[in-house]
């Protein structure tokens, strides 16, 4: 067990919630506008976070005083995106009537709603229920969602895949009666019946406390690995043999978050560790995630995900105690690592006849304004084609099994309500994406979302000042170093330090595969392109045939890019 004897106030929280209850009920039923502090932790194990409107802060509200519109955030979890077109209007029904009239699409694959008051939360989980869908796990120290590549193509390698993701998702739930007493149970059904002494379920995974931290799992194909595979606590390559799934490498130890104040945090990404089969790759799930419990930091919690255990014992010790808990050895990884990424947008055979299309969604943000109304044709989409839906890992929708018929009807629908199609957008906004940072998301310090658009219309035209408008690298901008928006291991990591003020990052790549490096930082907002103008010029005049942007810069340095930088900066 970890040896850490002075433990973090959220482990005492967890230790005396019964199984995630706290007074959850009680604060449900005061006319309070807010959760007791205790409580709001647990309600994120219950997929939804309490948050306050920052844009609204200071104001006065009805009594004269300045103050706090607390308002509540939820988490559907989407296991690897899929979604029925049902299950999409209804969040869009929940986001108008109950909402801020908005709906996310996240960066793992789910559907967050906010601006919910309190009063509204238990309707609003309730109803999401109704549609066989679920908030819980989706936040908290347990395992969130699962991800893996939407592709609905329907053979043998992305069966299994699917079926993996379901089984994960489905064994590593919590198994606590509390998310159904709180939010699914109708009213006046009885609640459930404790046992004695007033402690009710067990948790055969998590135990009573859960995990130290957050816990992220994404299964990704050699060839695709558009679910960013090593940025994972936990991930699983699928090593494919005469186009069937054999086993799969499993990776460790991949995180975003790092906190610039504490030399101890950093981001990383996972290691190879062993080869697992078909048939083995549910337990491994279970005992990694037993190790990293009965081991991982409960005293420190910015050292706490998985990544800081396997930094601390080493990946040679963890793979000991993953077999220790497993009963039996592992393989070595075959050779079989990460070649591409697919971002599934545009039109693209399905197979049997039918189509499936990548719409994409800049920053995942789903609304209706004057010039582009997104939920409008999502909505006429969804109740006229009825296709499947799939969400993205980059934010966007695929909408899937479609006949060639209704090829033409959904880019008309799509076009009627203001909005381009994929064929129409830039490619450095095609591949960019933006965390939720203000007005709504608590750890950020600055803007994310609703600036980076501005960033990219400049952008748009440096590049094809240039002629680099048809280079492919990934663009990552998040209001925080939480990196929620993956940006450490992107070719353009734009990392809010300060209020308007960004670290720049340079150096990653499209396949995920390499972290980048700090170029810049406390950047302006306003003078991230010129900041940027002088390294693609730079790019434009040294790069080797073939040679990515993000490969260029990581080959050339930061240093040697901030030469060649201010020379084409000078000769400007």
């Amino acid at each position: 067990m970890a040896d850490e004897t002075k433990l973090s106030p959220a482990e005492a929280i967890k230790a005396e919630s019964r199984f995630l209850r706290g007074t959850i009920q009680e604060d449900l039923a005061n006319d309070s506008p807010e959760f007791d502090k205790d409580n709001a932790q647990l309600l994120k194990f219950h997929g939804t976070y309490q948050q306050d409107d920052r844009d609204l802060r200071g104001v006065k509200g009805p009594d004269g005083k300045p103050g706090r519109k607390y308002i509540m955030m939820t988490r559907t979890r989407v296991p690897g995106g899929r979604l029925t077109a049902e299950q999409l209007i209804a969040h869009l029904d929940l986001c108008d009537q109950l909402g801020d009239a908005t709906l996310k699409c996240t960066t793992r694959q789910a559907l967050q709603l906010h601006g919910i008051a309190k009063g509204n939360l238990r309707e609003v989980i309730h109803r999401i229920n109704e549609v066989n869908l679920s908030t819980l796990a989706a936040c908290g120290d347990v395992n969130r969602n699962v991800m893996c590549c939407p592709s609905p193509v329907d053979d043998a390698v992305h069966r299994e895949v699917r079926r993996l993701s379901e089984a994960l998702k489905d064994h590593l739930a919590p198994r606590t009666r509390a998310y159904y007493e709180l939010w699914v149970r109708e009213e006046g059904e009885e609640e459930a019946t404790l046992v004695a002494g007033g402690v009710p379920d067990e948790e055969p995974i998590y135990g009573p406390t859960y995990l130290p931290r957050k816990f992220k799992i994404a299964i990704a194909l050699p060839e695709d690995n558009c679910v960013d595979v090593y940025t994972n606590d936990l991930g699983f390559l699928a090593v494919v043999r005469d186009g069937e799934v054999v086993g799969y490498n499993v990776l460790v130890g991949g995180g975003m978050g790092r906190t610039p104040s504490a030399a101890k945090t950093f981001p990383a990404l996972a290691k190879r560790m062993a080869f697992v089969t078909c048939e083995q790759a549910v337990g491994v799930a279970e005992a990694v995630v037993k190790v990293q419990r009965d081991f991982g930091n409960r005293a420190d919690r910015k050292v706490a995900r998985l990544k800081y255990l396997i930094h601390n014992r080493g990946l040679d010790w963890f793979r000991s105690k993953v077999e220790e808990y497993l009963g039996q050895s592992l393989a070595d990884c075959t050779e079989d690592d990460v070649t591409g990424f697919d971002d599934h947008m545009g039109w693209h055979v399905q197979g049997e006849g039918l189509w499936f299309y990548g719409l994409n969604v800049e920053n995942g943000r789903l609304y209706d304004s004057e010039d582009r109304r997104w939920k409008s044709a999502i909505r006429a989409i969804c109740a006229e084609l009825k296709p499947g839906v799939r969400l993205t890992p980059h934010q966007s929708i695929l909408f899937t099994g479609l006949t060639e018929e209704q090829k033409p009807r959904l880019e008309t629908l799509i076009k009627d309500h203001g909005l381009p199609l994929t064929e129409e957008i830039s490619t450095v906004r095609r591949w960019s994406m933006a965390c939720v940072a203000l007005p709504t998301c608590g750890l950020a310090v600055t803007e994310s979302e609703r600036v980076l658009p501005r960033v990219l219309d400049a952008l748009e035209v440096e590049l094809a000042k240039l002629g680099l408008d048809r280079e492919a690298f990934t663009v990552r901008m998040t209001g925080c170093p939480n990196g929620c928006a993956r940006p450490y291991n992107a070719d353009i990591g734009l990392v809010g330090r300060a209020k308007d003020k960004y670290t720049i990052f340079l150096g990653g790549r499209l396949l995920g595969t390499r972290l980048n490096s700090i170029y810049k930082d406390m950047v302006p907002l306003e003078e991230i392109v010129p900041t940027l103008v002088p390294v693609f010029v730079a790019f434009k005049q040294h790069h080797e045939e073939g040679e990515t942007f993000g490969d260029f810069c990581d080959r050339i340095g930061m240093e040697g890019l901030a030469s060649l930088a201010e020379k084409y900066a000078e000769a400007a």
